[in-house]
């Protein structure tokens, strides 16, 4: 039975003999068995770096989720895009870096780039129906009555790829008298997992029903954690305080630590290289609208402690209007639009990070006044705990509130990081950035 991870590790290394095999067949093709060996020693090398860059862009583009590890247009079109993004690099790379690479290959790589990407695609395609296949899914049990069971049980119908199939679902409680027909039941549907809600274990009785289904190799798995291994978020309103006292840790200092030094590093090198794009955006806001060229704005920190935050002057000077950014918000100059829509106005974060009051990567700092309007969420002091970030998992994974609904939402993702933050989620994180500064623009 496929984990998750496994099965990312099964995309990617078929990915990487897809490459090599590509090549293999593309200088074949090309020069014939008789100038195989020599093809093939000259083009290893600089298609190993460029196969580097081609896994990158195919996770940037998500190619590595269950989301597209099916056969329909939407797959379709992101892989094309993912294969034309590679091409145009490729090139790009062999023709700058060309005392390198010590090639410039334009009819092989076309080739190349053709048979990868039908391999590529069917590859998708193969393990697409391999994971949904008789005998690959799991077969599931889930108890409860929780709404989010039914967006669960839809979102697995939907996306069979993921390996589970819900095969019984028990709303009402548990009871001793039906436990053989249970036992049957899970017997006779092959189940070999259970999904069900944390509050039920906690019943002696049901706990004990689901005890003794154990001898029979059943995995049990708690609704809330399997909500997360599904979604990267935690489902909020199934939450009681007693989990966030098991599994939210308020310090890890070996990681603080590691960090810290990362982003110290990572911000002086940044700001030298935007150093020039610095100076160039501060004539243009000081000559394009009245006002100050940094805009300075209280913002809530690590512990609820406000601290300033810079970022450039986007908006009007005395121009009042409501807590959130609205689209076509009148209130931005011709400048600040620009800004806004490349993420440039945040450059000045930079020294935020350098003075230690937010990190590269962490929950998005609010304004007091939102900070203060969303202390109504349930568990929203949680995102507190730890230092907030220029970037972050919710602001990748959802668009920017402009509601206590909205909010409520991003916060799952929020708590998601809280909980699971290490320096491998924010390499993620920052990969994903950089996705998310030059594709998308929400």
């Amino acid at each position: 039975m496929f984990s998750k991870k496994l099965k990312i590790t099964l995309i990617f290394l078929g990915d990487i003999a897809i490459l090599y095999g590509s090549l293999t067949l593309t200088l074949l093709i090309r020069y014939g068995q008789a100038n195989f060996y020599d093809s093939f020693g000259a083009h290893l090398k600089p298609f190993s770096v460029i196969f580097i860059l081609w896994i990158l862009i195919l996770y940037l583009s998500d190619l590595y989720s269950d989301k597209f590890l099916k056969n329909n247009l939407e797959t379709a079109r992101i892989f094309s895009i993912s294969i034309a993004i590679n091409i145009f690099l490729s090139v790009a790379a062999f023709y700058a870096f060309e005392p390198f690479f010590q090639l410039t290959p334009k009819t092989n790589l076309l080739i190349f780039s053709l048979i990868f990407g039908v391999g590529g695609y069917f590859w998708r395609i193969i393990l697409s129906k391999f994971f949904i296949a008789k005998g690959i899914q799991k077969q599931v049990l889930i108890i409860g009555a929780s709404p989010i069971i039914s967006f669960i049980i839809e979102h697995l119908k939907n996306n069979p790829q993921t390996g589970y199939n819900i095969k019984l679902w028990i709303k009402e409680p548990l009871s001793e008298k039906k436990f053989p027909e249970l036992s049957a039941n899970i017997i006779d549907n092959k189940i070999e997992t259970i999904i069900t809600e944390s509050h039920i274990k906690k019943d002696s009785s049901a706990a004990k029903i689901i005890y003794r289904l154990l001898p029979l190799g059943i995995q049990i798995i708690d609704l809330a954690d399997f909500y997360e291994l599904l979604f990267q978020k935690v489902p909020l309103k199934e939450l009681e305080e007693t989990w966030f006292i098991e599994q939210i840790t308020t310090s890890r200092k070996l990681y603080e630590i590691a960090k810290r030094f990362l982003d110290i590093v990572l911000s002086l090198i940044l700001n030298i290289i935007f150093l020039p794009l610095t100076i160039g955006i501060a004539f243009l806001i000081k000559f394009t609208s009245s006002g100050p060229i940094i805009y300075k704005q209280e913002r809530i920190g690590k512990n609820d402690k406000p601290f300033i935050l810079y970022k450039f002057r986007t908006m009007k000077i005395n121009h009042s209007g409501p807590l959130w950014t609205a689209e076509k918000d009148v209130r931005l100059t011709f400048v600040g639009k620009i800004l806004r829509y490349t993420h440039l106005d945040e450059i000045p974060q930079l020294y935020n990070i350098l003075k230690g009051s937010i990190s590269l990567i962490g929950p998005r700092p609010e304004r007091s006044e939102l900070a203060k309007h969303y202390s109504q969420l349930p568990y929203y002091e949680i995102r507190h705990i730890i230092k907030p970030g220029l970037t972050g998992w919710a602001q990748l994974n959802y668009k920017p509130s402009s509601s206590l609904e909205e909010a409520q939402e991003k916060l799952q993702y929020d708590i998601y990081y809280v909980k699971n933050r290490s320096l491998f989620l924010d390499f993620l994180i920052i990969l994903k950035t950089i996705k998310y500064i030059f594709i998308s623009h929400q």
